[in-house]
Formats: C-alpha cells, structure tokens, sequence
C-alpha cells in the first residue's frame, strides 16, 4: 500500500511538471511532451492541491473570479489556447463526450474551466466562438499573462509566454494536465494526464462530481 501511494505521488509530480509546446502555425507539436508517461490516465494526488486563486476575465467581458464560482461544485481546470492544433482540442473534445454522459443534474452542477495560456491572441469572442464549437456550457478565462501564469504555477502546471518565431509561427508552451477537484472540501485531489481518452473520463467523472476517488 505504502509503495502504490508513493508511485502515485511520483508519477504525479512528474506529469505536473511536463510541458507540451505546441506550433499553431503549421499544424505540428514542435516538441514532444516530457516528464515521462503516467501509469494511469487520471492519477489520484496523495497530497490534494488548493485551487488557483485567479480573477480573469470570461467570455462575456465579465470579471469571474475562479474561487468564488466553482465553490462546491465539482471543477475541471484546464490552462490551454485556442490555438493549439492537436492536445488542447483533443483534451477539452474528450471532456466534452464525457460530461454529456452524466446525468443532467450532475451536468448542470458541473464547473469545466479553460483558462488561456495566450490571452494576447484568447480575447473573450475568441474563447467563446472556441469553446461553442466544444461545448457552450464551458467556461472561459483570459486575462493578464503574468496573473495567469502564476495561477497555474500555483497548482504544478508550467505554462511559458508565447514565442513568435523568425518565420512568423508562434510556439505556446503549456502542461498538459486537467486539474480535477472534489465538491466535498473543494481542493483538488485527481489530475487527467494527456493520455486520457474519453472514455477513461466518462467512467471516472460519475465518481468525482460525488467526491469519489474514480
């Protein structure tokens, strides 16, 4: 027992800190993921992480302050940007398939947040078009870089300012990671790794809207 909770604390501490960097010019990822591979797509942390504490702005011009609005509600948070060409949409495409599985109360109870990880070129209208061709009831968060960054390095997610390149192409580096947390003490106890499919998060999120270890 001693030793599983310790490969979960491992293998977590690692994933936390890999980093994706992705090419939103010419369709490719421009390195791959490192930190090496989870053993289980959604990993139960053996020390639960307290949400970040953001105020950003949503997709209506709105201040939305992180905390306050996900509080005893089940959340997933996940620090993206639109223009990522494959594990960003793919990451928040397998959540989407996933949460309609749920009841619609369970749903309706449900707090999905994608924060920006390039709020220069993530205005509101941008995160709203983006997540409406995802699933509308998604929230989306952009604000000040540096705000935002903070915020994910709280939780163990590295992001990197956007780089645009000689040849015009910018490379947004950012952690792959969905942050799960309970609706029971609103902390964050599970993390999805990049390796989750939609059907890994269809079969854990019925256990995690109840605070249940998937």
């Amino acid at each position: 027992m001693h030793r599983r909770t310790l490969l979960a604390s491992a293998l977590a501490a690692a994933a936390a800190f890999s980093l994706t960097a992705c090419n939103s010019d010419d369709g490719k990822p421009t390195a791959e993921v490192s930190g090496g591979t989870a053993a289980k797509p959604i990993v139960t942390l053996d020390s639960p992480l307290e949400k970040p504490d953001l105020v950003l702005t949503d997709t209506s011009g709105k201040k939305y302050d992180l905390l306050e609005k996900t509080k005893g509600h089940p959340t997933l948070i996940y620090f993206g940007y639109t223009n990522c060409p494959d594990v960003c949409p793919l990451t928040m495409a397998n959540i989407a398939v996933a949460v309609k599985q749920l009841p619609q109360a369970e749903r309706k109870d449900l707090r999905v947040v994608f924060v920006t990880s390039d709020p220069e070129r993530d205005t509101p209208a941008a995160l709203k078009k983006w997540l409406g061709g995802i699933d509308k009831d998604f929230t989306g968060l952009t604000g000040k870089f540096d705000t935002i960054q903070a915020g994910a390095r709280s939780v163990n997610i590295g992001i990197e300012k956007p780089v645009k390149k000689k040849n015009g192409d910018v490379v947004s580096t950012h952690g792959a990671q969905v942050l799960l947390s309970s609706p029971k003490d609103d902390k964050i106890h599970w993390m999805g790794m990049q390796e989750a499919t939609s059907d890994n998060y269809t079969k854990a999120l019925p256990k995690i809207v109840k605070g249940q270890n998937p």
